[in-house]
């Protein structure tokens, strides 16, 4: 399998010779690639897959296979702009568990939406996912089943923090979050902003001040904090979440 992706690799390139000293590799030895005679070191290995933009999964997979599984975000087009450090997301910059949200409603000026996500790993990327709060899907007039709630995105590396790309199912709606972590003593919270694509209007918000607070795996906490979903008074919010929103200044 190896021999074969290896082949489906070199092809676009007219000189072996030529790919062999970029690779750094022997000749002789890279057609013993080729064949399926060898398999590399896992440095080389490590050489090839960074020279050709794939993962060692090319030792037992089909090259079509993981080129599907790996995604849009890492496209050759797009690769080293979208989907830079995707997959190394480290777990000391956004851990996985579970974090209570909270952020200024964005169709109603007084009140605080608060939440529940889930943040998790798989197969090297980093995923959200969580559900509206009933009350707010009813003032929207929309339905409050558990699929139409229901919402996941993915997590990207930021210089200062990450962005987060949520969407409801089938992308009936879609919001984009930035965060970056907040030094305080338990160093567990994150502010930054939501946004949602919707057209401009003379009512309601389009961006809104956000705020996460890691929970883990604490279930106490977990449970008080799915009990205490949806919209609230800004008095009613923990403290350093009202703190961090500061709903008397103007979103810039």
């Amino acid at each position: 399998m190896f021999g074969e992706n290896l082949r489906i690799l070199v092809k676009d390139y007219p000189s072996v010779s030529q790919l062999c000293r970029e690779l750094g590799i022997n000749r002789t030895q890279f057609n013993r690639y080729l064949s399926g005679e060898s398999f590399p070191r896992p440095d080389v290995l490590h050489r090839i897959c960074t020279f050709f933009n794939t993962d060692s999964r090319i030792l037992l997979e089909p090259l079509n296979r993981i080129s599907t599984q790996r995604g849009i975000l890492n496209h050759p087009l797009i690769a080293d702009f979208v989907g830079a450090g995707i997959e190394d997301l480290p777990q000391d910059v956004f851990p996985d568990g579970f974090y209570r949200f909270s952020r200024l409603s964005f169709i109603e000026d007084d009140l605080i939406i608060t939440g529940l996500i889930y943040v998790f790993r798989e197969e090297s990327h980093t995923f959200i996912r969580g559900y509206e709060a009933k009350d707010a899907m009813r003032q929207q007039g929309l339905p409050i089943d558990s699929e139409t709630r229901e919402f996941r995105g993915i997590v990207l590396p930021q210089e200062d923090g990450v962005a987060a790309l949520v969407s409801h199912r089938n992308t009936m709606a879609t919001s984009f979050n930035y965060l970056s972590r907040v030094a305080s003593f338990q160093n567990h919270y994150w502010s930054g902003y939501a946004t949602r694509t919707v057209r401009e209007s003379v009512t309601g918000r389009r961006a809104a001040r956000l705020v996460y607070e890691h929970l883990g795996k604490n279930r106490g906490a977990v449970l008080d904090a799915a009990r205490n979903v949806g919209f609230c008074k800004i008095e009613n919010l923990p403290a350093y979440h009202r703190k961090l929103l500061r709903p008397d200044l103007p979103f810039t």
